[in-house]
C-alpha cells in the first residue's frame, strides 16, 4: 500500500486520484502506518512544512534508510534535501545532500516557474524508465534542489538556472514537477514508483 502522506500541506486528492486511475492500492493519512511505499506532496513554504513533519520526521528517515520506497512531490523532493534559505534558513530532512535555493528572478523570467517545461533525462530507469528527453511535465515552484552529488538528478530542467527537476538514490525519488498533473508521462512515473 502506497501512504501519500497528509501533514496539512499537500495536493493530496489530486495524488490520490492519478494512483487510483492506475489501479494502484494508495491511502491518504498522517503516520506512516501500513506503508509499504511512502508519497510525500507538498505545497507551500519550507519552514511551515518542516515544523508540521517534525513529529515524523525520524520516521520518515527510518522508513527511507531501510530502504522503503519513498517518492517526495515539489516541495515534497525540496523537504529530501538537508536546509533550504526558503523564508529563514531551515533544516530539512536529509535523506539526500544539498540545499534548496530560490530560482533567479533576473532576466525577465516569471517567478513563481508555473507551466509545462523539459526534462533533460540523466537517469533513464525508477522514476524515469520508459520517458523520453524532451518530455514536457508541470511546475508550480519558485525554489529547487541543488544536489551536493550531481548524480543524484535524475533529469534536469531549465528556468533561469538548470536545475535537477527529479533526483534519485537508490529507493529515495523526487518530483520537483508535478507528476499527478503532468498527463501521460505524469501517469508513467506514478506507475513506475507503484511497481518499484
Amino acid at each position: 500500500m502506497i501512504a501519500i502522506l497528509d501533514y496539512g500541506m499537500g495536493n493530496l486528492r489530486s495524488v490520490e486520484k492519478a494512483l487510483e486511475h492506475l489501479g494502484v492500492d494508495c491511502r491518504i493519512q498522517d503516520d506512516l502506518k501500513g506503508a509499504d511505499k511512502l508519497i510525500i506532496p507538498g505545497v507551500g513554504a519550507f519552514p511551515a512544512a518542516m515544523e508540521r513533519l517534525a513529529p515524523l520526521s525520524d520516521e520518515i528517515r527510518r522508513f527511507a534508510s531501510d530502504g522503503g520506497p519513498l517518492l517526495g512531490i515539489c516541495l515534497g523532493q525540496q523537504l529530501l534535501f538537508e536546509s533550504s534559505c526558503e523564508v529563514e534558513e531551515t533544516a530539512g530532512l536529509g535523506i539526500l545532500a544539498g540545499s534548496v535555493k530560490p530560482l533567479p528572478k533576473d532576466g525577465g523570467l516569471k517567478v513563481p516557474h508555473i507551466g509545462w517545461s523539459s526534462l533533460c533525462v540523466k537517469q533513464n530507469d525508477g522514476l524515469l524508465a520508459g520517458i523520453q528527453d524532451g518530455e514536457q511535465v508541470y511546475f508550480v515552484h519558485s525554489f529547487w534542489t541543488d544536489c551536493a552529488d550531481p548524480s543524484d538528478a535524475a533529469s534536469l530542467t531549465s528556468h533561469g538556472v538548470e536545475f535537477p527537476s527529479a533526483v534519485q538514490r537508490e529507493n529515495v525519488w523526487g518530483a520537483q514537477f508535478h507528476p499527478e498533473k503532468s498527463g501521460d508521462a505524469g501517469l508513467k512515473m506514478l506507475e513506475n514508483f507503484a511497481k518499484c
